[in-house]
């Protein structure tokens, strides 16, 4: 089976891609900015100028800033790809900060009080409401970017104003005091592969790797597990990081990574991250390509008789051939048609390119 990584290339993806190559027979890896999509009669996905390839199986992923290239891409490729990890809806929900929330909301996961306003001055009024301190955030950004903590009103509507100077939109939500620590749940199908508590530097709120915070392995409870689990679905993500504040009130979901760095928690953690998420694709893969041939074979069987009896007529059929080794193994419709048998004798003509089999 193929496969294929369309990515920036990152340390993670190159990790990645390297782990998946133990079990598919290949993994190409496709730099995202060499991608074009073409929309219209002759549209598709293409790279480097030529339409891209066949695979059984390619992992999207990016930064935030590729987000409607990254759902262009993955949307088109689910109409020919087998299996895709990541659809097309999720780039643009995991990359928004806002759309995320929305989904948390639509989805009852547990997350800090969340505030949007339409402009500067009825936020002013909000600010006038809510506990200190807050954190405000751009609905883009990842890594602890795009991220501001304010400790009054006053310092709170300084930074409105310089948010509306610069016209972007932002989001207001509670802040939870955890000492500067949160957890990254890596969530890979249905389970929690690894986790890790990451704890901000001092004098800093942010407890990102990326933003120099530290990380060491951490237990989830059943209920953080669960969580993120169920967070990931909403999203419609198989492999994602969720960001888990353990709050006096419980876990609290804060971010999604659909591109979640594999360095700093491969480091603390005892499990081979890389060969835990290559082992998965290539088994959802696998059970994809396995059920798509049957169900092709069904419809050949029903398009076709499979007693032989009912036509003596010849059925030419396009069909992969599967090999152990130097032998063939016929797919099973095919000798049903044939109506063989292993207590029958049967002459075998063979020249380059065709074999001839026939009951005597």
């Amino acid at each position: 089976m193929k496969a294929a990584i369309i990515s920036l290339g990152s340390v993670s993806s190159q990790m990645t891609a390297e782990a998946m190559r133990k079990y598919f027979d290949s993994v190409d890896m496709i730099q995202l900015r060499d991608v074009e999509v073409n929309f219209g009669k002759n549209g598709g996905v293409f790279y480097r100028g030529e339409e891209l390839g066949y695979y059984d199986c390619v992992l999207v992923k990016g930064s935030f800033r590729y987000a409607y290239l990254l759902r262009s891409i993955a949307s088109l490729l689910e109409k020919k790809i087998p299996y895709m990890p990541l659809p097309g809806e999720s780039f643009t929900l995991a990359h928004n900060k806002l759309l995320t929330h929305l989904v948390l909301q639509q989805h009852n996961i547990p997350m800090p009080r969340t505030f949007m306003s339409p402009s500067i001055e009825s936020a002013k009024e909000l600010l006038k409401k809510v506990a200190y301190p807050i954190v405000m955030k751009f609905p883009e950004g990842t890594q602890g970017k795009g991220v501001m903590f304010a400790d009054s009103l006053s310092s709170a509507a300084s930074l409105l104003d310089a948010l509306g100077a610069l016209n972007q939109p932002f989001i207001i939500q509670e802040y939870v005091d955890t000492g500067g620590t949160d957890i990254r749940a890596l969530v890979v199908g249905d389970k929690v592969v690894a986790s890790m508590r990451r704890k901000a530097q001092r004098e800093e709120k942010r407890a990102n790797i990326h933003a120099g915070g530290s990380g060491e392995p951490a237990l989830l409870t059943m209920e953080s597990a669960r969580i993120a689990i169920n967070t990931a679905k909403a999203i419609g993500a198989e492999i994602c990081g969720v960001d888990i504040l353990e709050s006096p009130f419980g876990p609290q979901v804060i971010e999604v990574n659909i591109s979640p760095g594999l360095q700093g928690i491969n480091q603390v953690c005892t499990i081979d991250i890389p060969d835990a998420i290559a082992r998965y694709l290539y088994q959802r893969t696998l059970d994809i390509v396995q059920k798509n041939r049957v169900s092709s074979a069904a419809e050949i069987m029903d398009e076709i008789s499979l007693n032989p009896r009912e036509s003596k007529a010849s059925q030419k059929i396009i069909s992969p051939l599967t090999f152990r080794g130097q032998r063939i193994i016929l797919p099973e419709f095919v000798t049903n048609l044939a109506g063989f048998s292993d207590d029958r004798e049967y002459s075998i003509i063979t020249k380059k390119g065709k074999i001839e089999i026939e009951k005597l």
